[in-house]
């Protein structure tokens, strides 16, 4: 591996991932598990013996982990709803972000915590999401704890295996000098562009129409209201347990259950906890591909809708009015 990167990582490899962890908990763009390979490759390669050392740097990394896993905990526990949106307004997968974690924890609860760093983008979303749902700090402690020390332990196992592959590979990128980083660079901007041009994609595929909270108010009370589907997964209902009144629970994934329901000539009015409204401009535009001609999310969500002192009302009370309303068919 070199005298020098030897010396860099005996100096600096346990800082270098106490920082490095604790940014990518808290939320910052920054890959940690190649620090992790890098460094648990040095430890194998030249500490003798490796093992305290291995267990040195996992002590660390489960710290920085859980340093900033917390903060966001307790942002999610006083912030709630709004925690979470922010998170998703940074991530390139913000259609999907909020969304997804939501149905993941709703059906692991917790434990979900113990696996989710290995998934992309589901920590950044389950951590504040159990402080919302107002988990005791100790189960969360155990459960991301656990987690952690799981994800840190495959990343320096990783390293350990594959210690003289790792090598080969720095030797390599050594001889390549500037190039070396010029190519790194290249691939992280490739793979954000990627997603970026993705996400854009999207957006100009959705509905872009749509109707304010006033505005609905106003049709609520004419004679032909408009259907109000909310589409927010459970978890999210659970932190936030209160409705537009008359609204009818919805999946948007179970289209035919939708469409077999509703008129295709009532007006559609949809609301989600996403940012931007992405989940409701999405079932808009599939309800307009199979006929319905007037569909369109709320601007805002129910958000906006408190924000205007319109009134809502406890999911208890109304889920008793929105499974009628489905049964007649509104």
């Amino acid at each position: 591996m070199g005298e020098d990167m030897q010396d860099l990582i005996e100096r600096y490899g346990v800082a270098l991932v106490f920082v490095n962890v604790l940014a990518l908990s808290l939320g910052l763009p920054v890959p940690a598990m190649p620090t992790l390979i890098l460094v648990g490759a040095g430890i194998a390669l030249h500490a003798d013996p490796a093992w305290p050392a291995l267990f040195g740097v996992l002590a660390v990394s489960v710290s920085a982990s859980l340093l900033g896993d917390t903060a966001w905990f307790y942002a999610g526990r006083r912030y709630g709803g709004r925690t979470l949106q922010s998170l998703c307004r940074l991530s390139l997968s913000r259609d999907s972000c909020m969304k997804q974690t939501e149905r993941v924890y709703g059906r692991f609860g917790i434990r979900v915590l113990a696996v989710a760093k290995f998934v992309p983008g589901l920590s950044m979303v389950a951590v504040p999401l159990s402080g919302a749902m107002q988990a005791g700090l100790p189960r969360f402690l155990r459960y991301d704890g656990l987690g952690a020390a799981l994800w840190a332990t495959v990343g320096l196992a990783l390293g350990v295996i594959f210690a003289r592959q790792v090598e080969g590979l720095l030797v390599a990128l050594s001889q390549l000098g500037v190039g070396a980083g010029l190519l790194v660079l290249a691939g992280l901007a490739l793979y954000v562009g990627y997603r970026w041009w993705r996400r854009r994609a999207l957006f100009r595929m959705l509905e872009s129409a749509r109707i304010d909270p006033p505005t609905l108010d106003a049709l609520m009370r004419t004679e032909v209201a408009p259907a109000v589907l909310d589409i927010r997964a459970p978890g999210f209902r659970d932190i936030d347990p209160f409705v537009i009144p008359g609204a009818v629970f919805a999946d948007e994934r179970r289209l035919e259950e939708i469409t077999s329901r509703f008129p295709r000539e009532r007006k559609i009015v949809i609301y989600c906890a996403c940012p931007d409204e992405v989940s409701a401009a999405w079932l808009a535009r599939q309800l307009r591909l199979r006929g319905y001609g007037d569909v369109l999310p709320l601007r805002g969500g129910i958000d906006a809708w408190r924000a205007a002192g319109l009134p809502v009302e406890a999911i208890g009370g109304t889920a008793e009015v929105a499974d009628g309303a489905l049964a007649a068919g509104r």
